[in-house]
């Protein structure tokens, strides 16, 4: 299962707010440590302050923060939140076509369970799982250099 951009963007703006728990961000400063689109990254947080997982405070002094305590921001209702479907094939879509063999195909049943599995296991994580190592990423952000992610396919 590969997760959208637009989730990983989600992600990393939370984490960057949870290591800068004392103090409101700016989009443009989250934008330039992650070297993302500053305009894709306002999406986001838009989306995300439309749901109260950050408010977003206006004005001068202005930017984002995490509305609720790290512990409390579930990882898999963040890619729940931000993932536009989890039809993993055609089938899955009530206003497909169909399939042929649906009555007697197994595939469906077994990559439907694999989906669930896969968020059961998110669910199990909070953002605050991800600040074990904070040191190191306080360090990162501080040197002002971009943070290069790994994509995992």
């Amino acid at each position: 299962m590969r997760l959208t951009q637009y989730s990983d963007f989600a992600l990393r703006l939370l984490t960057f707010l949870a290591v800068h728990r004392d103090r409101v961000c700016t989009v443009k400063e989250i934008a330039e440590a992650y070297s993302i689109s500053r305009h894709h990254l306002l999406k986001v947080a838009n989306e995300l302050a439309g749901a109260g997982v950050i408010d977003a405070l206006r004005g001068n002094g202005g930017g984002l923060r995490l509305a609720r305590a790290p512990h409390l921001v579930g990882i898999g209702e963040v890619v729940r939140l931000t993932e536009p479907d989890f039809q993993l094939v055609a089938c899955f879509d009530a206003q497909g076509p169909g399939c042929p063999i649906e009555s007697a195909c197994i595939l469906q049943r077994a990559l439907q369970e694999a989906c669930e599995a896969f968020l059961k296991v998110l669910d199990r994580y909070t953002l605050a799982d991800m600040m074990v190592s904070k040191q190191q990423l306080i360090s990162i952000f501080a040197k002002g250099r971009p943070v290069k992610w790994i994509e995992v396919a």
